[in-house]
């Protein structure tokens, strides 16, 4: 049985839970930015919840849709987010680095639905793998390529923060698919070894990130402003906050990228580690439903699709939190449903899309895809 057979099964099958931490993540985003445009729904307020709007119909859509459907397009899928990012330098926009396409006064960044095509081609070449091909080096060659690619090409955009968040979805696919302890040492052996040559290829803004990481107190009017005032934000936010609309930091304009990057210092500072720690709460409950869905699935390519993409939500909500305390250089990286971009919370919401799609179709087995 490929999906529930009556309505109200499938209603049940819906992971409702799931979908009102998300919810609940949009409204708190909502009143962020609200508040970061100084207690007025326009600009940011106002598109975040049309976007939100937009999303629940991607989800609604894609859950609808067949399994098999997704499984058959994943490779042509990710060929598409390939040859679209392939052909970026020439028709993208952008300043200094050029990451978006301008579709009719839209900003949309292709390397965000990217991560969801590699996260999807990966667990479907992993789902037809026999357990003595997950042991041989050579089974490897082509998923390598499959996440080098897209890799490289977001690397030289250049937007090194999104080109690691894709390797991390896709190599949590690869893990999680049985890869031998040996490739695993093996693999790590070969990063430390070439971080030098990385260190080389940087460019001269990202070497000064990462020195301000290590040292941001260096230059707090210049390189370090930022990550200063996030921590000053934050530290001055106390347990339970200043209040709504009344964070000096954010409202006094020191805080800068508050309605993007730096969106959960202002929480922070309006209501505190208690306000900062519900909003983690609320992701881990989201990211234990994706994980339930995929545990209680019954073939291996939605088992490795739900893991790719908690992953992926993860490595937005960490890498966030761990650049705006200073735990990380800071790269560039939206706090998924909360901050405020399209094209990084459009990608999420079909995330969730493709989750709830399994949710309906967990008792699809191997056989039924393949």
């Amino acid at each position: 049985m490929s999906r529930p057979n009556t309505p109200f099964k499938i209603v049940m099958a819906v992971p409702w839970l799931m979908l009102l931490f998300t919810a609940m993540l949009v409204l708190v985003g909502s009143l962020a930015l609200y508040s970061a445009s100084e207690g007025a729904w326009s600009p940011w307020a106002e598109r975040h919840i049309i976007r939100a709007c937009l999303g629940v119909v991607m989800i609604i859509v894609i859950a609808a849709l067949p399994l098999r459907l997704i499984y058959d397009f994943s490779y042509a899928g990710l060929l598409g987010a390939v040859a679209v990012l392939a052909i970026l330098p020439v028709i993208g926009v952008g300043t200094g680095a050029v990451r978006w396409i301008a579709i009719g006064g839209f900003n949309f960044q292709p390397s965000e639905p990217a991560k969801l095509a590699l996260i999807i081609a990966l667990a479907r070449y992993f789902s037809t793998r026999q357990p003595d091909d997950i042991s041989r080096i050579s089974s490897y060659i082509i998923p390598i390529l499959m996440l080098a690619i897209p890799f490289g090409l977001v690397v030289t955009q250049p937007d090194l923060g999104t080109a690691l968040m894709l390797m991390l979805g896709g190599l949590a696919v690869i893990f999680s698919a049985g890869l031998p302890k040996r490739y695993i040492f093996l693999g790590l052996a070969g990063v430390l070894a070439s971080i030098p040559v990385i260190w080389s290829q940087l460019y001269d803004y990202q070497k000064a990130r990462v020195m301000t990481f290590l040292n941001p107190e260096a230059d707090m009017l210049g390189a370090g402003y930022q990550i200063t005032q996030s921590k000053i934000a934050l530290g001055s936010g106390g347990l339970f906050g200043k209040g709504f609309l009344m964070g000096s930091q954010s409202q006094l304009n020191y805080l800068p990228e508050k309605q993007t990057d730096f969106v959960f210092t202002m929480i922070g500072e309006e209501f505190g580690l208690v306000g900062n720690l519900v909003v983690l709460g609320v992701y881990l409950a989201i990211l234990g439903g994706i994980f339930r869905i995929g545990l209680s699935s019954e073939n291996r390519f939605s088992r490795l699709v739900c893991v790719g993409i908690a992953m992926m939500i993860f490595s937005y909500v960490f890498v966030n939190i761990a650049m705006v305390t200073g735990l990380l250089p800071v790269v560039g990286a939206p706090l998924p449903l909360i901050s405020y971009g399209g094209t990084a919370m459009l990608s999420v919401f079909a995330a969730l899309g493709v989750v709830v799609n399994i949710a309906l179709h967990r008792q699809v087995e191997d056989a039924e895809l393949q």
